[in-house]
């Protein structure tokens, strides 16, 4: 039981600090679609789809006002195509990618994703295909993400893996220059991935996971950010041990909320219930940035001597915080750095203090990888595979998550 100044301290979250639900998605397994026959398999995968979905954005809406609770994003996640779809050409993968985008919308979900290939020991055919049909797919679909898993600890990289995404990447954002190479925007290139995340554009429903579940994505960097406020305002002298158990006991309250929200939409649903992915996913608002966090430990900005340090306790107090709140956190569960998607991160990286290298350097001890990042338009796939197989290490060596996600 929640006693009342912790019910209140809940309500200003809500109110004041930027809390809310960032995703509620739905998983659903396509494997008893299959057919060796296009016109059957899209027609299995939407009716499918259709009937699992079709009351989520509803029950969303109503448990959020229950709540007071915003949730932001309803979503889909799908069996990875690239299996689904293994006997199909580029062009019929392009087809299932319309079929996806067809339900998300008559659905009303913000995005389906699982438009992806598991290839970190090689590519199979249908996943050929499916890569191939990238670019195309991201384009002619508006709500479709695509995910490719180019690495893992246990299997090393497929560098022919890495190469072929750069040479993706490039393609994407020639065929979506004129909207700013959204394309990229909707593909995560991986090391190690999740398979119960719900959150875009890296989700997808994993193989051993139940028929479908409701997966919650929380976020709560405005929070986090006002709880170490509160706590320097009444001590100026906290050393970063006490500011640690701040971020973990909010991170506790931030999960239980997600927690409370996703069983009570997968009863509703009568679905099964997954994880909560506690992820401090910064917004552009102004109040709702990971970056600002930094400035309130002290750091002039992110980027400068000290962020990496600041980081890794910043992610190591999230993560145990919510371990602690739920038995069922998955899916990511750290610290987004996402450049193009946080103001105060983007200013820091307009105003020099962070470089490329630093960023790079700052995913050794965060839950993500290179996330929104702008590079020129010039840039070469060679180049483009390298930045990420040097992402990827990262994430083999040290047996994390690692993406590239957002290169435009």
């Amino acid at each position: 039981m929640l006693s009342d100044k912790e019910i209140l301290a809940t309500l200003e979250m809500v109110q004041n600090e930027h809390l809310d639900v960032r995703a509620v998605t739905l998983g659903v397994n396509l494997f008893d679609c299959a057919s060796d026959l296009i016109d059957t398999l899209t027609e299995n995968i939407y009716r499918k789809i259709i009937d699992l979905a079709n009351d989520l954005v509803p029950v969303c809406n109503r448990i959020g006002a229950k709540y007071g609770i915003p949730i932001v994003n309803k979503r889909i996640a799908v069996s990875p195509i690239g299996v689904v779809g293994a006997p199909f050409d580029q062009e019929q993968m392009v087809a299932i990618a319309k079929t996806l985008n067809r339900a998300a919308r008559d659905v009303e979900v913000d995005f389906i994703g699982g438009f992806s290939a598991l290839v970190e020991k090689g590519i199979a055919k249908g996943d050929q295909a499916l890569i191939e049909a990238i670019p195309e797919a991201l384009t002619v679909t508006e709500r479709v993400c695509a995910s490719v898993n180019v690495a893992s600890t246990r299997a090393g990289i497929n560098m022919d893996a890495v190469l072929k995404m750069g040479q993706i990447i490039k393609k994407a954002a020639h065929l979506t220059a004129d909207a700013d190479g959204l394309a990229c925007a909707k593909l995560c290139v991986f090391a190690n991935i999740p398979q119960d995340s719900p959150f875009m554009a890296g989700a997808y429903h994993g193989i051993g996971v139940a028929d479908a579940v409701i997966n919650v994505g929380v976020s709560g960097p405005g929070v986090v950010k006002k709880a170490l406020d509160r706590a320097l305002a009444s001590d100026p002298d906290s050393d970063l041990g006490h500011l640690s158990e701040i971020i973990k006991k909010t991170a506790y309250k931030v999960t239980r909320v997600g927690e409370l929200i996703g069983r009570e939409v997968a009863e509703a649903l009568n679905i099964r219930f997954g994880v909560v992915d506690l992820s401090l996913a910064p917004t552009p608002n102004v109040g709702d940035s990971v970056g600002e966090i930094f400035q309130s430990l002290g750091l002039l900005s992110i980027g400068v001597h000290g962020t990496t340090a600041a980081l890794a306790m910043l992610n190591d107090a999230v993560k145990k915080g919510g371990a602690f709140a739920s038995s069922n956190v998955g899916g990511l569960s750290g610290a987004f750095v996402p450049v193009s998607e946080d103001l105060n991160i983007g200013q820091a990286a307009e105003d020099g203090y962070l470089s490329l290298e630093k960023l790079e350097a700052i995913t050794c001890v965060c839950s993500v990888g290179l996330d929104m990042v702008a590079i020129p338009g010039d840039t070469s796939a060679e180049c483009l595979a390298g930045i990420m197989a040097d992402e990827m290490a990262i994430g083999v060596i040290n047996k994390k998550l690692s993406d590239s996600n957002g290169f435009c």
